[in-house]
């Protein structure tokens, strides 16, 4: 029904097929086997880093760069999710204006729904819909959930890690290993101070795991910006270029291994999310559930014992 609609590059079927998505409907499934086969010539980039350290003025001014080059690009920014509706707070409408009319550029939000990590479960589906659209680019913009957000490297090619100096520890990015996330180091507001301590902090952190960048055969450049006046952008541009080349030398070995991690990463959520439908299904909905609650909450029995059983039941085929 939508798949080859969004093969010619139909918007309004993307639009309404990462929507179903989104909201979880079982039956895109169909339509996501047959984009599966057209999609995997993206370059997926994906921008993270803490609130407030300029995310989305980044993507947009490197969207224009992708655009001055003739490439199309599809952008999903995960956003926080409302509790009155269960859709993305700050939705695509404020978010990269100048873009909304080019027929180049797809924009869509996608809500976290209650997901940890920086993405939304829909988030790779939504990857493959934009991927057979035809986009040469697709950018993930992730929620920005500081120190937990590393999904968005299993879920990208090139992951760009924004930081900015002055936020009291300027070494914040670096914390529960988000630093080796990043494949480009990005330190926006640069016109900031402590710009230059917050630079020579991460290069020295840099030369500290040199050892495992020589084995990589890639050491992250570290690149000052000031987005909201497109400084630095350029040189943000040419990084990334110079990491899909990076992926794509030796045979594409690089780029197959990245491939692969996408690839687990996506199947593995696709089996937890069908394991726990089906065992909401065994135990009769949300209201079984609920039940099987109540007899854990007083005691009566224990969460240990009802996983286990109900794992060995789905796994064992029984009635």
């Amino acid at each position: 029904m939508f798949a080859e609609k969004i093969i010619q590059g139909d918007i309004r079927a993307t639009a309404r097929l990462i929507r179903l998505i989104d909201d979880g409907d079982q039956q895109v499934f169909s339509e996501l086997a047959k984009l599966y086969l057209r999609a995997g010539h993206a370059h997926v980039i994906g921008f993270t880093g803490s609130p407030g350290v300029g995310k989305s003025t980044v993507v947009n001014a490197i969207v224009t760069r992708f655009r001055r080059d003739g490439k199309t690009v599809g952008v999903l920014a995960i956003d926080p999710t409302s509790p009155f509706t269960g859709g993305a707070i700050l939705g695509d409408r404020i978010r990269m204006q100048k873009h909304f009319l080019d027929e180049g550029v797809f924009i869509r939000s996608l809500a976290t729904r209650g997901k940890f990590g920086g993405l939304t479960r829909s988030t790779a589906d939504a990857v493959v819909v934009l991927d057979a659209m035809g986009k040469d680019v697709i950018i993930i913009e992730t929620v920005g959930v500081g120190q937990d957000e590393v999904d968005v490297a299993q879920n990208a090619h090139t992951t760009v890690l924004i930081t900015i100096p002055g936020m009291g520890d300027d070494i914040q990015a670096i914390k529960a290993g988000l630093m080796e996330i990043g494949d480009l180091l990005v330190v926006n507001k640069a016109d900031r101070e402590g710009t230059g301590k917050t630079i020579r902090e991460m290069r020295f952190m840099l030369q500290m795991s040199s050892e495992r960048y020589t084995v990589l055969g890639w050491t992250p450049p570290v690149i000052e910006t000031v987005a909201l006046q497109e400084t630095g952008i350029d040189e943000l541009y040419r990084a990334i270029l110079d990491h899909r080349h990076y992926l794509l030398e030796h045979g594409q070995d690089n780029l197959k291994r990245v491939e692969k991690i996408r690839v687990r990463n996506q199947l593995i959520d696709l089996l937890k999310e069908g394991l726990l439908d089906a065992a909401l299904a065994r135990l009769g909905g949300i209201r079984g559930l609920d039940e099987l609650v109540e007899q854990i909450a007083i005691r009566q029995t224990d969460p240990y014992k009802v996983s286990s059983d109900l794992t060995e039941e789905l796994l064992g085929g029984a009635p």
